[in-house]
């Protein structure tokens, strides 16, 4: 975490620039370094946007590179793996700064994949649960691969009703039926029941 001398706004966390490529979030006015991904949890974040990419249009998945602001004991900022968003917020946004305000609509999904340190689990399982819920986030997947399990949560009433995933276990979504995919196959990030294809003698020799 950052202390600065105030508590930011929002309008100020959006014009803040620190000369550096780092990346935040936006925590009750501090800002919080958001550090590389391992390569593994890209891995899984990549593979689910090949998927949504089956019966998604492009324009409406956004992989880590979209901001929604949330409301907690003070305004947050939150930078999910994966969302995808409705036509009326790709509207909203109108391709504009990629951040999606509170006058905005909400997106239909919101993917975090849990990085390693309690820390990062409070923030996936217990602050952003409560906050994706007050945003009116239809559903929300928190990715654990320490704990080798999917967890769908489905907005019923304001409240989230969880269902876990693991292994061969169905992912199921009411938001996106038309899915069909293992817990095993989004954490290894790879179809479990397809082989990998050959490679050209030119795409392997590219990648001695």
């Amino acid at each position: 975490m950052i202390t600065t001398a105030k508590k930011l706004t929002l309008t100020e966390y959006l014009a803040y620039d620190d000369g550096t490529d780092m990346r935040y979030e936006l925590m009750d006015g501090e800002l919080i370094e958001m550090p590389p991904e391992t390569d593994r949890n890209n891995l899984i974040s990549l593979y689910l946007l090949s998927e949504f990419l089956k019966f998604v249009p492009l324009e409406l998945i956004r992989h880590k590179d979209t901001e929604i602001a949330v409301t907690g004991n003070r305004l947050r900022v939150r930078l999910p793996d994966l969302m995808i968003l409705t036509e009326e917020l790709f509207a909203a946004i109108g391709g504009k700064r990629a951040t999606i305000t509170q006058d905005m609509p909400s997106p239909m999904l919101v993917v975090e994949v849990v990085s390693p340190g309690k820390a990062n689990e409070d923030r996936d399982y217990r602050y952003k649960r409560s906050e994706y819920a007050a945003r009116g986030i239809p559903e929300y997947w928190i990715i654990d691969p320490a704990k080798a399990q999917v967890m769908v949560l489905t907005l019923v009433d304001g409240l989230y009703e969880e269902a876990v995933s693991q292994e061969g276990d169905r992912i199921k979504s009411v938001t996106f039926p038309v899915l069909d995919l293992t817990a095993a196959q989004v954490l290894k990030a790879r179809d479990t029941s397809a082989a990998w294809p050959a490679l050209s003698p030119f795409a392997a020799s590219a990648m001695v």
